[in-house]
């Protein structure tokens, strides 16, 4: 399936998504977030430290009066390459972001958006890595296409089993701590894949520049879904 062909389907169904977090735009407010090398806050000192970075998030949502920060997609977050997860000394470090993150409190309902099975389910409990993540497989008017849930709870993943069943508007997970998502401040990372490439727990939510439109091709804009972006201040 082709991206086009997918934004296309999108835009003939009459599916009505689920929300993914609790927010309502009539009375929440949402903050862009910006991590390119355009944000002079977030410099080396800030990123390297877990509970510095937090309060810069905190101190970013409480200030603007937003119960959510959002954004991502397609962002070139050149702060990554300091992190030895995006670098492992090659050329080209790894700093597009595939998905959208939500920027939240910790422990903040996940639900799913439309009705799917479990694909697969992983603690990818490196630092830096997604910690608590859930694929689930959909299937839109015969279009089979996957969403990516990364930064959960650790208990987030119990009692779950290839193949159940998810209904839309279910509770799927809560957002994990510092402690156990990898080490970021608490945030969603959701992203879309039309194929999977055979992997099971994990597909990479950040890629080199130089592979950004081949990503783009099988990753495609998740606010399709999300429908959150508009409301961004």
């Amino acid at each position: 399936m082709q991206v086009t062909s997918f934004k296309e389907l999108l835009r003939q169904t009459d599916e009505q998504f689920h929300k993914v977090v609790p927010f309502n735009a009539a009375k929440d407010n949402l903050l862009r977030m910006d991590f390119t090398e355009r944000n002079t806050s977030l410099n080396e000192g800030v990123l390297g430290d877990a509970v510095k970075f937090a309060g810069y998030i905190n101190e970013r949502l409480k200030s603007a009066h937003c119960k959510y920060g959002i954004g991502g997609y397609k962002e070139n977050r050149v702060v990554y390459q300091q992190h030895p997860l995006f670098n492992n000394n090659e050329e080209e470090p790894r700093s597009i972001h595939l998905g959208i993150d939500i920027w939240g409190d910790a422990g903040t309902l996940i639900y799913a958006p439309l009705n799917g099975t479990v694909h697969s389910f992983a603690n990818n409990n490196r630092q830096g890595d997604y910690g608590g993540t859930i694929i689930l497989q959909h299937n839109l008017n015969g279009l089979v296409f996957h969403s990516l849930y990364g930064h959960l709870s650790t208990n987030s993943l119990d009692g779950l089993a290839k193949g159940k069943k998810i209904a839309k508007g279910d509770l799927m997970a809560i957002l994990g701590t510092a402690g156990e998502n990898g080490g970021w401040p608490p945030h969603l990372h959701f992203q879309l894949i039309l194929d999977m490439e055979g992997r099971e727990g994990d597909y990479p939510g950040v890629c080199k520049p130089g592979e950004k439109e081949k990503y783009a091709l099988n990753c495609p804009d998740p606010d399709l879904i999300l429908g959150m972006m508009r409301y961004a201040i």
